[in-house]
């Protein structure tokens, strides 16, 4: 054994020292330390005297004596990897972070891979970068690596942790070893978290979070002091192990990270409620069950079921994008049968505006914008996802035709899908958002900091779609110096060769499914995308959450299309379980949507309650063609739309906002400050919902409200009626129910004064302008 360590044996992570006097042996000191350290325990800092070869015998005599010695107490120890130790002190630090080394142009000439993406060239630049001036292998105490994070020589971060902590005694260690690479280390395959999830009720305000790192011999280590932890909210102060300190009620996620593998645990602090007593609904079926457990573990009762006339208002505005008719939500309030929510459900799913509105959705998600498609690919293409829709063709088939698609963008209207989307890199990503919720383009520059997608992953996906290429048959663009303007046919094909190169290895990217594996040999990539995408269960997750988001008003997972596990599920089995149920029962769209709308989650009222738990219905504010639409159908006015003559719903225009010529119309105008997507991006978030001050303008004294009040033939009916009367079939059209005595009283007041047909246009006028009208709820 002695006579292995001599010739090299690497050095233990029980730290000691051998220290020389005599100029003759400082070439040799590296050799007896890590020589001298491999059996040698935890003796420190022990001095042999003697120079040139007297001192090599005494050392080399004392290090066999002290070995016999300390032999013992090193078994099983463990040596320090730059790879796992260093690495992991590194990140815990903030070293590499993005507002530090980790900062794509370093700081201070001295730069990190992000978040530790790149273990060899950390090493590099701390062992050898500037002639390796950051490290002292003689005087390991002294290196400046060390000084700067102990704060003991002036350092622009700051002191990062101290000289006896563990991370100081990790780095001291390394150093004295000879700073060496380790790069056969072993790199966890999974990092284990404890608590997953955990409600904290007072008095209790605190917990501790341990992480276990799992290596692929199976060896499992506590690393809760070397993590790193990073919570969601500032509700929660978390200390360098773990432990979590909440500074107020509420629901936070920490996000645990140690070595490029990360997991969430998601906490609940909430007051201890002595006097709960649950008071919610009987569950109507799975969708219940999981928020209601959620609700009781909580101690949080759900707001009461909404009353009829809500309901039928809410549903109209969430499956058909308009307000029901005076005589529909007359009549379905009178009606007595108890399965009248189920029956009117189920008529809704068979309209036509079902289709239009559920096209408008897809519309937006597929970019479906003129400027790139031109006018015929906008209508074909808008008209076979409505057609799609109205048919009930099951998502994962949807979904296979599109990403399967080519030939001509005017004879294979899926194919303009790829038409929009011209390289490897825009289909990669807007692919994987639309289908799989995964936003990987942090990845295209480093790996991703907050998901498990590498630079690696993300060049392998975007290779797949290297061949997608196109026949320009023809090109009538108007200004010849936009080169993204497309007008005319369009033929999709795969005689593409374009190369996809992993810029850290500087070779050809492989063709692999995100997540997933190597598209199989001898097979179509878009043919292979499409039955592996159709099959993959995130697939299902993610279809199922966006329908969730678009009734509840808020995804399961949100926003929406931003799936990665420091934003996991606020219900995590629930969605499981509505991806099993949307794929066990053929990605039936309407199947599913009557699955959610028929849950007592659905149906519960806007009372106080917490809308991440789904205590309460989610209040917002309509779309700019549901105000419009509703508007017209209320005040029976047929819509005049700008260039669509034979439309009578905005909802059913093919195209989105006119984003690349100067808006000339008050359409337009209305349409932007309503947020309507120019379509951009292909995503769930592009719709703006936020309410505006140019909104109020636009509802009050705009000229597509004050037009469509003026052609109004209902307005000049209420005109004619008595007050009462007009009042309660004004409140009924708009508003969906009884009006107060407070509102009969006030309207048949006014309508009773002056010019009958301008009071009856101002009563109109401001319940139009009510929140209870410009807002779902």
């Amino acid at each position: 054994m002695l006579g292995a360590a001599v010739f090299g044996m690497q050095a233990s992570v029980c730290s000691a020292s051998v220290r020389t006097t005599g100029n003759s042996l400082r070439p040799l000191r590296l050799i007896f330390t890590g020589f001298f350290r491999a059996e040698c325990g935890d003796a420190r800092d022990f001095e042999i005297k003697g120079s040139g070869a007297s001192g090599l015998l005494h050392a080399m005599v004392f290090r066999w004596f002290l070995a016999v010695v300390f032999a013992a107490a090193c078994a099983g120890a463990r040596a320090v990897e730059f790879r796992t130790d260093v690495m992991a002190v590194l990140s815990k630090a903030g070293c590499n972070s993005g507002a530090c080394h980790g900062n794509g142009q370093g700081k201070g000439a001295f730069k990190l891979s992000l978040r530790g993406q790149d273990p060899a060239d950390d090493w590099a630049a701390l062992a050898r970068e500037q002639g390796g001036r950051r490290v002292n292998v003689f005087e390991p105490a002294e290196s400046l690596v060390l000084l700067k994070a102990t704060g003991s020589v002036p350092h622009e971060g700051g002191r990062r942790f101290g000289a006896d902590s563990v991370e100081g005694r990790i780095l001291l260690d390394w150093l004295r070893a000879g700073a060496p690479d380790s790069s056969g280390a072993a790199v966890p395959l999974e990092l284990e978290v404890t608590p997953e999830t955990e409600v904290v009720i007072e008095p209790r305000r605190a917990t501790r979070i341990r992480a276990t790192a799992v290596f692929p011999d199976g060896t499992r280590r506590d690393v809760s002091r070397l993590a790193v932890y990073e919570p969601s909210d500032t509700m929660v102060k978390v200390d360098i192990e773990g432990g979590v300190e909440a500074v107020g009620p509420g629901e936070v996620t920490v996000v645990v990270r140690y070595l490029g593998r990360q997991k969430p645990a998601r906490l609940a602090f909430i007051p201890q409620r002595e006097d709960f007593r649950w008071s919610g609904p009987e569950p109507a079926g799975f969708v219940d069950e999981h928020i209601f457990a959620k609700l009781r573990s909580l101690r949080m009762n759900p707001a009461p079921l909404c009353d009829d006339a809500t309901f039928v208002r809410r549903l109209y505005l969430d499956l058909l994008g308009v307000i029901p008719s005076e005589a529909t939500a007359r009549a379905f309030t009178a009606d007595g049968n108890p399965d009248k929510r189920a029956r009117l459900v189920d008529a809704l799913l068979q309209r036509g505006e079902f289709a239009d509105f559920w096209a408008l959705k897809w519309a937006d998600l597929l970019r479906i914008e003129e400027r790139q498609l031109d006018a015929k690919g906008v209508s074909v293409f808008h008209a076979w996802i409505r057609a799609s829709i109205a048919a009930n063709k099951p998502m994962d088939v949807f979904a296979r035709e599109l990403v399967s698609a080519r030939g001509s963008t005017y004879e294979n209207p899926p194919a303009n899908w790829w038409r929009a989307n011209r390289d490897p890199v825009s289909r990669g990503e807007n692919t994987a958002r639309v289908f799989l919720g995964t936003q990987i383009n942090c990845a295209q520059c480093h790996n991703h900091p907050f998901e498990r997608w590498t630079q690696a992953d993300y060049y392998d996906w975007t290779s797949v779609f290297r061949r997608v290429d196109y026949k320009i048959v023809k090109n009538e663009r108007k200004d010849t110096n936009d080169q993204k303007e497309f007008k005319g046919e369009q033929i999709v094909n795969m005689s593409g060769n374009a190369r996809v190169v992993n810029p850290r290895t500087g070779e050809a990217a492989a063709m692999r499914f995100l997540g997933g594996g190597p598209v199989p040999q001898g097979k179509d990539e878009l043919d292979a995308l499409g039955d592996w995408l159709s099959r993959s269960p995130q697939f299902a997750r993610m279809q199922a959450n966006r329908v969730w988001a678009n009734l509840l008003g808020r995804g399961l997972v949100d926003p929406p299309d931003d799936f990665r596990a420091s934003n996991p599920p606020s219900h995590p089995e629930l969605l499981d379980a509505l991806g099993r149920e949307f794929a066990s029962n053929g990605f039936d769209l309407r199947r599913l949507i009557r699955t959610i709308v028929l849950s007592k989650t659905y149906q519960l009222g806007i009372g106080a309650g917490d809308e991440f738990n789904a205590s309460r219905a989610v209040v917002k504010r309509l779309g700019a063609e549901q105000i419009l639409d509703s508007t017209a159908k209320a005040l029976g006015v047929n819509l005049e739309i700008p260039g669509h003559p034979g439309l009578g719903r905005v909802s059913q225009v093919p195209e989105g906002r006119k984003h690349y010529r100067p808006l000339d119309s008050e359409w337009d105008f209305f349409q932007l400050a309503f947020g309507k997507p120019p379509r951009l991006v292909a995503t769930d978030c592009e719709r703006l919902g936020e309410p505006t001050v140019v909104q109020a303008f636009q509802l009050i004294s705009g000229p597509v409200m004050r037009d469509l009040l003026t052609r109004s033939p209902r307005v000049t009916a209420w005109s004619m009626m008595e007050p009462a009367a007009a009042v309660d079939s004004m409140v009924w059209t708009i508003l969906g129910r009884v009006p107060t005595e407070t509102e009969v009283r006030a309207f048949s007041r006014h309508l009773s004064n002056g010019d009958r047909r301008t009071a009856a246009e101002d009563a109109a006028w401001a319940l139009l302008n009510s929140k209870e009208f410009l807002f779902r709820r």
